[in-house]
């Protein structure tokens, strides 16, 4: 009879960065032990080195350079950083068509009645923009990386506190949107050196017709275009492109790892390295 790991001993392992599955068999019980303490013992001893590495070399996280990459990428290109509040209104939510009966409000954190924290970046952006649009000549290029907040399901691919990119650029020709978001989608990968890609189309419950950004299956990104029937709720009747991508799946995709939690926001992974190792 075959004799597989335990789900402890996988679960171990997977935490340790480990891609052992369900499945891996052993002629015996000891054998399978002494497999799991060979592969433990060398999983613990790359932990330790990488941390070592950390504290010796840069002393700064993939998830911190990465977007001290993009911030360099996208200035370079015209865009302006903007910074806006992590606690947002329930009518700006509303002016994103998210009601009480949407399907997205389930998965938002509610401060109060009133107030949120933000599932999305494209509220705070909107409102910057129109106030801009008054100011600047187009295109008017902006963008914003900072946390978003949703309940999601919980999984190697999802996360409640993730870190976004959102840009958006107002102005651009009607007819060159598309080829718009593509320049731009190469852009940011190229720059966090994801290859490899695709694009797809797909519906989205918040702005319909997207055009994603896809790569072994998982959604990397997702884009949108304008003029848009969400701009009215803004005041805004200006050509646009936005697009969206979380800073996490980006690094879980580049980095080649199984678990989008050892490279988010954590205290139990220090740069994609569990330390919870001896």
């Amino acid at each position: 009879m075959k004799i597989e790991m335990t789900s402890s001993q996988l679960e171990r392992l997977k935490a340790l960065g480990g891609n052992i599955e369900a499945g891996y068999c052993f002629e015996s019980t000891a054998q399978r032990e002494a497999e799991f303490k060979r592969l433990e013992k060398a999983l613990v001893l790359e932990a330790k080195k990488n941390l070592n590495t950390l504290r010796t070399g840069d002393r700064r996280p993939m998830l911190c350079k990465v977007q001290e990459q993009l911030v360099e990428a996208l200035t370079s290109e015209g865009f302006v950083q903007v910074v806006t509040p992590t606690i947002i209104s329930k009518k700006f939510l509303e002016r994103m068509t998210i009601d009480d009966d949407h399907a997205l409000h389930t998965q938002v954190f509610w401060v109060d009645k009133n107030k949120c924290l933000r599932p999305m970046l494209a509220p705070n952006l909107y409102s910057v923009s129109k106030d801009l649009l008054n100011i600047w000549e187009k295109p008017v290029r902006i963008f914003e990386i900072g946390s978003c907040f949703r309940k999601e399901s919980q999984g190697k691919s999802h996360l409640n506190e993730f870190t976004m990119l959102n840009l958006v650029e107002w102005g651009t020709a009607i007819g060159n949107r598309d080829n718009r978001i593509r320049e731009l989608s190469d852009l940011v990968l190229k720059t966090l050196r994801i290859e490899d890609y695709e694009f797809e189309e797909e519906d989205s419950v918040v702005y319909g017709n997207t055009i994603d950004v896809v790569k072994n299956g998982l959604e990397l990104g997702s884009s949108s275009k304008g003029s848009h029937p969400l701009d009215a709720a803004w005041g805004i009747t200006d050509s646009w492109v936005g697009i969206g991508f979380g800073l996490e799946r980006l690094l879980m995709i580049r980095e080649q790892k199984n678990n989008i939690h050892a490279l988010a926001k954590s205290i139990a992974y220090l740069d994609g390295v569990r330390l919870n190792i001896k």
